[in-house]
């Protein structure tokens, strides 16, 4: 039986359904024009019976596996620019030269970094997903090498003296950032049923790599935690979000389809180079508090096994860098030359 259009009952839309060697097909064209969602089954049942000769890796097009790689869970952040250039293009017309022009001309000035993050990634997510499906070859792609990873350290003076040049509303911020060492947007967005203040424990749910973890609460930053919930709590106006803007107001959220609004640093960079500069601290970034947080673990503990638990490190090459900027404890090899 070829393929006709149809309409679900309740839909506008027109569905092609049929059978087409063997295989039952039932899809939405998309649209709830008629002409075009006939000229739609037409070309599908070319699609499929071209496919059903010659393989579906013939005609498997980069915008039918972003499609599939979404129904299954994966995620869109990033994905829309390269679906835009690369949707129409068959899978198999996809490689290194191609992806390396789409990172060139999507982001002409972007860094290694942000060709990794908002090219190559999605891109390469797509297409594993699609070599699962035996749609392609599972794609062998060289990516740019981004440069050195930078530490970056508050001493506890510099650290107080940040504070104090800080803006009210982000004192408590800078605070929790120091004595967690949470990622900025960790903390942006954390909700008061995730901090137990009795227990003194905090649990970041919503992580950069996918997986939860817990912190303990130090206790200096237990009663500031207490004054802002105690605050929050008298004029209703928190959200349910432990930190608020200026404006008394929760932070705003990421934009998933902006690919340029990837930074949770963004949402207080104004105020917090106001402080900086108050300060007369140079080169210091809001991810820095982390490096700060680990770097002072380091140096009380000499533990990393418990930094990288408490950080949420997956590997340890990611927390040795901590332990290569103190080398205090080593001094006694070295005179022992």
């Amino acid at each position: 039986m070829a393929l006709k259009i149809v309409r679900r009952t309740g839909r506008e839309v027109w569905y092609i359904r049929g059978t087409v060697n063997s295989k039952r097909h039932d899809e939405s064209t998309g649209t709830a024009d008629r002409k075009l969602a006939d000229a739609y089954r037409v070309k599908r049942e070319h699609e499929l019976q071209h496919e059903a000769i010659h393989g579906k890796e013939t005609v498997a097009k980069f915008a039918q596996a972003a499609l599939s790689y979404l129904e299954n869970g994966g995620s869109k952040r990033y994905l829309r620019l390269p679906m835009v250039e690369l949707g129409p293009l068959l899978l198999a017309d996809i490689g290194q030269d191609r992806i390396d022009w789409l990172a060139k001309k999507l982001y002409p000035v972007g860094s290694p970094s942000t060709w990794n993050r908002q090219v190559y990634t999605p891109v390469v997510s797509v297409l594993r997903h699609a070599a699962q499906k035996q749609w392609c070859e599972r794609p062998v792609i060289k990516r740019p090498k981004a440069p050195q990873g930078r530490v970056r350290w508050l001493t506890k003076w510099d650290a107080q003296h940040l504070i104090s040049q800080a803006a009210p509303h982000l004192k408590p911020l800078l605070y929790f950032l120091l004595y967690t060492g949470a990622r900025v947007g960790e903390a942006l967005w954390l909700p008061w049923d995730q901090v137990d203040l009795t227990r003194r424990t905090v649990t970041f749910t919503k992580t950069k790599n996918g997986t939860a973890r817990s912190v303990p609460l130090h206790r200096a930053l237990v009663p500031i935690l207490a004054s802002l919930a105690a605050s929050f709590a008298a004029t209703g106006e928190n959200n349910g979000a432990v930190f608020l803007t200026d404006a008394g107001v929760p932070y705003r959220a990421l934009d998933p389809d902006k690919p340029e609004d990837h930074s949770a640093g963004s949402r207080i960079k104004t105020a917090f180079h106001s402080a900086t500069r108050r300060a007369g601290l140079s080169n210091l970034h809001p991810h820095d508090l982390r490096h700060t947080w680990a770097t002072w673990h380091y140096q009380a503990n000499r533990d990393l096994g418990a930094l990288m638990r408490l950080g949420g490190w997956k590997t340890m090459s990611m927390v040795m860098r901590y332990a290569h900027t103190n080398v205090d404890e080593l001094a006694d090899t070295v005179d022992r030359l």
